[in-house]
C-alpha cells in the first residue's frame, strides 16, 4: 500500500514537473543568437537601469508571508464582473477596433489584420491550474469565438500573458506569432513552424505590410516559466500605420524607457499601460498607478487604456483598486489624459477619441 502510495505520488510529481505547459529553455542556434543580444548579459537578460527583485525596505520572508497568509478586503470580487459580448467573427474587416478580454488579453483589428495579444482563455494565470482563477463573469469568451488571427503578439512567457491552453487550442487560427527573444522555443517545442515565429531583440522593425509596422521596444520587467528566471526576453510593441500610432506596453515597472520610447516614436494615440496586480515591493517590475500618470505623460499618449487588472487576483489590492486609483490620479493631474476604460467584451473604437466610457466597476462588490 505504501509503495503504491509512493509510486503514485512520483507518477503525479513527474507528470507535473514535464508537463509541456512549462515550455522549453531556449538552446542551440537560439541560445547562440541570444548571447549575442546587448540585453543578455552574466547568463540572463537584463533591464536597462538596474532591477532588483525587491524594493529597498522589503524582505521575501514578510513578502511571502503577506502574499499567502494576509488578509486583503475585496481581492475577488463577490458580484460578476459586468461583460459585453462583441461578435468578434461579424466584425467588418475596415473597422478599426480594439476588444479587450480583462487583464492583458486582448484584440485589435487595424487596416484589415486581425491582432490577438497575450491572450489567456483558460480561466487561469499560474502552471498549477485552478490555484489563480480568473474572476467570476471575465471568461465569457472562448476559443470557438475568436476567428482567425494574422498574428500573435506576445510580450513575454509569464503565465498570466502566455498560456499553453490557450495557445494550444487557439493553435489553428495563428497564422503568425511575433514576440521577444527566448520565447519561440516554446512555440517551437509546442508544434509552431519556426516560418510562422518571429522572434526579435528590442529596438527592432517589422514590416507587416506596406500599410502596418511594428516595432520592439524595452519594457522593464523579468521572465520565466520555471525556477530560472530571464531567460527569454521581455518587450513592449509599437503599431503603427501610416497615421495612426498604439503603444502596446506588456509588464513593466516605471523607468526612463518611457519618456525615450516617446520621444522616438510618440506621440501615440493610444497608449496600454500596466495598471494593476503591483505592490510597493515589486514597484520596479509592476506600476504603482503614480507610474502610470507619470508614463502616459512621457509616451506623449493623446488616450490610455489602463490594463493589466479586473480578472485575477495576483497581488494584495482589491480586485477595482488600480482602475479607480488611476482614475482619480489622473482627474487631478494637470492636464487629464483621456482614459480607455471599456467593460470586457465592449468595443473600443480606435479612431474615435470622443468615445466615452462608464466607469463600470463602481457599485460592483
Amino acid at each position: 500500500m505504501i509503495l503504491t502510495l509512493i509510486l503514485l505520488l512520483l507518477a503525479f510529481l513527474l507528470y507535473f514537473l514535464f508537463h509541456p505547459r512549462y515550455g522549453k529553455q531556449p538552446s542551440g542556434e537560439r541560445l547562440a543568437l541570444i548571447q549575442k543580444s546587448p540585453q543578455y548579459k552574466n547568463g540572463k537578460f537584463e533591464n536597462e537601469s538596474f532591477t532588483p527583485e525587491l524594493a529597498e525596505g522589503y524582505g521575501y520572508y514578510d513578502v511571502l508571508k503577506d502574499f499567502f497568509f494576509k488578509k486583503v478586503d475585496r481581492k475577488i470580487p463577490t458580484d460578476l464582473i459586468p461583460s459585453v459580448k462583441t461578435n468578434l467573427k461579424e466584425l467588418p474587416l475596415n473597422q478599426d477596433v480594439l476588444i479587450w478580454f480583462g487583464h492583458s488579453s486582448y484584440f485589435i483589428q487595424l487596416e484589415g489584420k486581425r491582432f490577438l495579444i497575450d491572450p489567456v482563455f483558460s480561466g487561469n494565470a499560474s502552471p498549477i491550474y485552478g490555484t489563480t482563477k480568473a474572476f467570476k463573469g471575465t471568461d465569457i469568451y472562448t476559443y470557438d469565438d475568436i476567428p482567425e488571427i494574422d498574428y500573435l503578439l506576445i510580450t513575454h512567457d509569464h503565465y498570466d500573458h502566455l498560456d499553453y491552453k490557450t495557445i494550444m487550442e487557439l493553435k489553428p487560427k495563428i497564422k503568425k506569432v511575433i514576440t521577444a527573444l527566448g520565447v519561440g522555443s516554446h512555440f517551437e517545442f509546442w508544434g509552431f513552424s519556426k516560418e510562422n515565429s518571429i522572434e526579435k531583440d528590442w529596438h527592432e522593425k517589422i514590416e507587416l505590410d506596406q500599410n502596418l509596422t511594428l516595432y520592439t521596444a524595452p519594457s522593464r520587467h523579468f521572465s520565466g516559466r520555471s525556477i530560472k528566471r530571464c531567460n527569454t526576453l521581455w518587450t513592449s510593441f509599437i503599431l503603427e500605420t501610416k497615421d495612426f500610432k498604439m503603444y502596446l506596453g506588456g509588464d513593466s515597472g516605471y523607468d526612463s524607457h518611457y519618456e525615450t520610447i516617446g520621444n522616438k516614436y510618440g506621440p501615440f494615440d493610444i497608449a496600454l499601460i500596466d495598471n494593476g496586480q503591483y505592490n510597493p515591493a515589486w514597484k520596479y517590475i509592476h506600476n504603482l498607478p503614480e507610474d502610470v500618470i507619470k508614463a502616459m505623460k512621457d509616451l506623449k499618449a493623446k488616450r490610455v487604456f489602463p490594463v493589466h487588472n479586473s480578472k485575477f487576483p495576483l497581488a494584495l489590492h482589491s480586485w477595482d483598486e488600480p482602475l479607480i486609483k488611476v482614475t482619480e490620479l489622473n482627474a487631478n493631474s494637470e492636464n487629464p489624459i483621456p482614459l480607455i476604460t471599456p467593460k470586457i467584451g465592449e468595443l473600443v473604437e480606435l479612431k474615435n477619441e470622443n468615445q466615452v466610457f462608464q466607469q463600470w466597476w463602481k457599485g460592483v462588490r
